[in-house]
């Protein structure tokens, strides 16, 4: 009876193995979907990372655009605005870049140098500007 124990334990892991198989999740998805919903992404991400998200001035953004992200290539979104501190004092425009992974956004950051988002086209981003999380914004 000892003896059946180990084999019987040794053969229930070797199936419960087969089981997990990577190849039954599917295949990689394709990492440069275009993000077709990327503003209302980025307003969603903005709302809950930014000190005050409301009555943000000069709001400019990009349309997605493949740019390097590392060694590959990524839709990337680049916008500036100004934005609120918690004492309700505007910073002064910064600039950010929206890095994204299979058509949504993976990440949004600072930039840290000029290269980011150099030779965008900016556009005004007046959902941004708009974006109120209260009947009465001041």
């Amino acid at each position: 009876m000892r003896r059946l124990v180990p084999a019987t334990v040794a053969l229930l892991a070797i199936a419960l193995g087969g089981c997990s198989s990577t190849s039954a999740t599917g295949p990689e998805p394709n990492p440069n979907i275009f993000p077709a919903r990327y503003q209302n992404e980025i307003i969603t991400s903005l709302t809950t990372t930014l000190d005050d998200p409301t009555l943000i001035r000069q709001a400019v953004i990009s349309d997605p655009v493949l740019r390097p992200a590392g060694k590959e290539q990524r839709y990337a979104v680049c916008m500036r605005f100004d934005s609120r501190d918690q004492q309700k004092r505007y910073t002064g425009l910064k600039e950010r870049i929206a890095y994204f992974y299979a058509g949504h956004l993976n990440q949004l950051v600072e930039t840290t140098s000029p290269e980011q988002c150099a030779g965008v086209v900016y556009k005004p981003w007046p959902e941004l500007e708009k974006y109120c999380l209260a009947k009465n914004c001041t």
